[in-house]
């Protein structure tokens, strides 16, 4: 048992009896290495299936031989050839955005965010149109793999705490903020767990 884990099971031993009988965890790498790249396939995505937005960023993609666009290169391409590549007027709008706080020096390079604190990132990442703390968040956790972030406004995450302590109903994200409090400095494993948890359940 790892440190994290044999912590999570101290103050959680339901979580605890999980993680001894569960699938161990496996995290894909990181698709995106810079928070830029990030953001905007988080903007792609956004009220869209995977495979939609996937194909959005694809024929995005296009225009620039197969790699996703740096900030001067997106606002100097028309707004005809980002609608023709199927992103709604709003996210256009939310791309656009991302691409003038990168190039602004808003939204840091990776080696940059290494030195700012979750909180920092969140305040300076949310000041985007279209980017919320739950985008920031997921950012946090598969990108720039954050060790200490528990995104109590995901669904996922309060479900399988939902399941695992046979609860009626899902904690309200204030109280579970509350509660995962304890899981600290190992809030990510934790939200893995409860991510793990709930998948099972479908």
């Amino acid at each position: 048992m790892s440190r994290a884990t044999a912590h999570l099971t101290l103050v959680d031993p339901v979580l605890g009896a999980f993680i001894a009988r569960a699938e161990p965890l496996r995290r894909p790498p990181s698709e995106f290495t810079e928070p830029y790249h990030a953001l905007l396939s988080a903007v792609a995505h956004q009220q869209l299936h995977a495979r939609a937005a996937i194909a959005i960023l694809g024929r995005l993609r296009v225009h620039f031989g197969g790699e996703l666009p740096q900030p001067a290169a997106l606002l100097a391409l028309p707004v005809e050839a980002l609608r023709a590549c199927g992103f709604s007027a709003a996210k256009i709008i939310a791309l656009r955005d991302v691409a003038e706080k990168t190039a602004a020096g808003v939204v840091p390079s990776a080696a940059a965010a290494s030195r700012l604190n979750d909180e920092n990132l969140i305040t300076r990442l949310t000041q985007i149109r279209g980017i919320g703390r739950w985008s920031v968040e997921m950012l946090l956790i598969f990108t720039l793999r954050r060790a200490n972030v528990l995104p109590v406004d995901d669904f996922g995450v309060r479900e399988g705490y939902r399941l695992l302590h046979g609860l009626a109903a899902q904690p309200k994200p204030k109280a579970l903020a509350l509660l995962g409090q304890a899981y600290a400095p190992h809030r990510t494993l934790a939200a893995l767990y409860f991510w793990q948890a709930a998948d099972l359940a479908k």
